[in-house]
Formats: C-alpha cells, structure tokens, sequence
C-alpha cells in the first residue's frame, strides 16, 4: 500500500487531504514518524525519524496518532480482495503481501492483469491506492514493488532480471540495510553489477551467510517459495522513555510493563520461546542488543522480566543515557533446512 496508514488517515478526515499528514507521535514528544503522507515526503519526512525532527522540517504538517483498529480494518478488506485470486497469501505486515497466481483463480490468464485487477478493486472499494510488482519471483516481485509508487505497476520478466539486477543501486536491494550499504560502498560495490564481480566465497567471507543469498539474487536466483502460513519468527514489545534515563528503578519498572506485553502476545499466539533479546536504544540513536538462550521454550512474563534485567546489568550502560528498551521472544521452532524445488512460478507483491 502506499503510504499507508497516512492514506487511511487521509481517507477518512477530508480535511487532510493535499496536506503532509505524519502518522506517530506528537512533535513535542519523544515518538517516532510511522508513516507520512507524500506530500510530508517532499519536506524530507521520514519513517522513523523522531517527530521531533519532522516537525522541524514541517511546521504546518498535522500529526495525528496512529488508529489500529481502523488500519488493521482495511488489512483484512485487502486480504479478502487477495484470497479472490488466489489461496496463496503471503503476509509481511498489515499493508504488504506476496501473492503466488500460478494457481488462477478466476482464470485471468495473465500476473500482470491480475495484478491490476487487483489495484483496482483496493481504488474502488475501499479508496487507496497500492503499488504491485510482477516478477517471477519474491525477491524481484518485492524489488519491482517500489519502483514507481506510489499507485505503480512494475513487470520485470526473466529476460530482464539479470540486466535489471545489474544496474540497481545495492541500497535498493530488499534487505541490505545502511549499515551493510556503507560496507559495500567502502568496497567501492555501488550496483548489482559491482556486486556480481564477487564470488560467492568472496561475499560470504565479507557478509557471512547473508553472502551466499547476495551472489544468487544478484543473479535473479530466489527459490523461496509464498508461504500461505507462514509462521512467526518472534514476538516482541518496546517503549521510549519520556526522558532519557539510566537509572535502574525506572529501567526495571519499564522492562516489567514491557515482559507482561509480550508475555500477552505469546499466550494469545500460543508461543513459547528458547531466546529472549534486549534492545537498547541510546540518547544518541546507538542501538545495542543482547540476547541469551534456554535448553526449552519459556513464555511467563516473571521468566522474560528476570532475563531481561541480566542482559541489562551484562550490558553494563553505566551513566549513559537510555532512549529505548524492548523484549523479543525467538526461536519457537527449530527450523530444518530443507532443499527447496526449482520453480518458474508467477509472483507478484503488494
């Protein structure tokens, strides 16, 4: 979807529209942005820069608290819009979906009409807008996905994916992030073509496991099939503080409030975990992590509390100031890697 829960917002108050909308926290708080409107984009907002920020760069922006229950609403409007085209629904969060038509539904014949068979249904029921790419599949879909939003539409067939993938800036690429895109661009690796040069010994010596996937989508190579159930990875909370703090009652008394969430979330799923991660956010931005696993899966808020208070003291802060702390719970199943079946399927992502 594009921009999505600013579309929402701009959806359902009239008065918003044409204007730069930022979903989040109020500006004179210590929120983040979680959406802006496009026409906040064009000032240089953000998703997740502090609101603070945002309202710096646009005083006249209107900052309005995210609804949930309306955005979560519209995702299941748009998932009934999918399932008429398919049982093959892959989630990625409340606004983005792969979707495999090789199984054609109402016999459309073609992803790219039924990719825009789709976009029209979103613009005529429910007034938003969404951007789809059509690819053969998930990691190119995605890619294509971003090309030209917002309301865009992007096939990129096989012929065109090697030479696609080559001319595509490595900050582009679904999944490397800032940090790897600075390692690459000290590697003097700007595009896919750069990064086509490596072998894949070469890049999994710089980037690890990561390595191995980096030297097969370069080349267009995704094996990974739409999971129509795919299964959670973790489940997590977090908080920022009104004000920065180190001080161990208030981080204790947070962390409490933050275990008894996720502990909620793992019951209401059903899940229990073998790791459990803190996440600090520093005054400055600088974020840490520590994590420590059991021999069997845990899921009490008392058990979740207790480790969470050792990584704390194990991470030693001393008098740095504290932004942010949150809790995640992983490794609900022991995952087997299983040899995956070559596949020329049609995919396409929303």
């Amino acid at each position: 979807m594009d921009a999505f829960y600013a579309s929402v917002e701009q959806r359902d108050f009239p008065e918003y529209r044409g204007k730069p909308v930022v979903v989040g926290g109020k500006p004179d708080s210590r929120g983040v942005v979680s959406t802006a409107s496009y026409e906040a984009r064009q000032y240089g907002i953000r998703s997740a820069m502090p609101s603070s920020k945002a309202y710096q760069l646009c005083p006249t922006a209107i900052f309005v608290y995210p609804r949930f229950d309306a955005y979560t609403a519209v995702s299941k409007a748009l998932r009934e819009i999918f399932s008429r085209y398919t049982d093959l629904i892959e989630p990625l969060s409340l606004d983005e979906a792969y979707l495999d038509v090789t199984e054609d539904k109402l016999g459309i014949g073609s992803a790219l009409d039924i990719a825009q068979s789709i976009k029209d249904a979103i613009k005529n029921e429910l007034n938003l807008t969404a951007s789809a790419g059509v690819s053969i599949n998930k990691f190119v879909a995605k890619v294509a996905s971003d090309m030209n939003k917002p309301d865009g539409l992007t096939f990129i067939g096989p012929s065109r994916i090697e030479a696609f993938m080559e001319k595509l800036p490595v900050e582009k690429f679904f999944g490397v992030g800032k940090v790897t895109s600075a390692k690459m661009k000290a590697m003097q690796i700007n595009t896919g073509a750069d990064l086509k040069k490596l072998t894949e010994a070469q890049l999994i010596a710089q980037f690890g496991k990561s390595g191995r996937f980096y030297y097969k989508i370069v080349r267009g190579i995704d094996d990974r099939p739409v999971r129509a159930n795919r299964e959670a990875k973790s489940v997590g909370a977090e908080d920022t503080f009104s004000e920065d703090t180190n001080e161990d009652a208030v981080m204790h008394d947070l962390l409490k409030q933050i275990s008894e969430t996720v502990a909620k979330r793992l019951e209401k799923h059903q899940l229990s975990g073998k790791t459990v991660t803190l996440k600090i956010k520093f005054a400055d931005f600088k974020l840490i992590t520590r994590s420590r696993s059991f021999a069997t899966p845990i899921n009490k808020a008392t058990i979740i509390y207790d480790e969470a208070i050792k990584l704390l003291e194990e991470a030693a802060i001393g008098t740095t100031q504290v932004r942010l702390l949150g809790i995640t719970l992983s490794r609900f199943y022991d995952d087997v890697e299983m040899e995956k079946p070559e596949s020329n399927q049609l995919e396409f992502e929303f």
